[in-house]
């Protein structure tokens, strides 16, 4: 089941890691600015995902989130609906504690998949406005 916005706050406050999937290097890109807001303003560790980059915001962009060398809590995607079951299975095999899907964004499979698999699923949000109101 997706949390409920106490769950939330709780989420975002015990959480230190955070993997943006799908970031951008075009500052005109949502997952751009979410980047780039929580390097500014948040506690978090930030680590990038995309294959087709090198870097982005000044920080390294991994391949996969395989390859990041740390343990994540938080997987934000920023990718069409398609391929969030895709990443769901990387946040299970890599022991994310929880997988956030951005506003707009709305996957019953991964919901279901992520709840079963005890992830904390958050789904149809933006981790930048959820932030701020913590």
């Amino acid at each position: 089941m997706a949390l409920n916005a106490l769950e939330i706050s709780e989420l975002l406050r015990n959480s230190k890691t955070v993997a943006i999937v799908g970031i951008s290097d075009k500052p005109d890109r949502p997952s751009y600015g979410v980047a780039h807001y929580l390097i500014e303003n948040s506690h978090f560790d930030l680590y990038f995902v995309n294959p087709l980059l090198e870097e982005v915001l000044g920080k390294k962009v991994y391949k996969t989130l395989k390859d990041i060398p740390v343990a994540i809590d938080i997987v934000d995607v920023f990718r069409k609906p398609a391929d969030c079951p895709e990443v769901l299975a990387e946040s299970i095999a890599i022991g994310a504690k929880a997988i956030w899907l951005q506003l707009g964004i709305d996957v019953p499979e991964v919901e279901a998949k992520g709840t079963d698999a005890g992830l904390q699923v958050v789904m149809d949000r933006c981790i930048k406005i959820d932030y701020a109101a913590v």
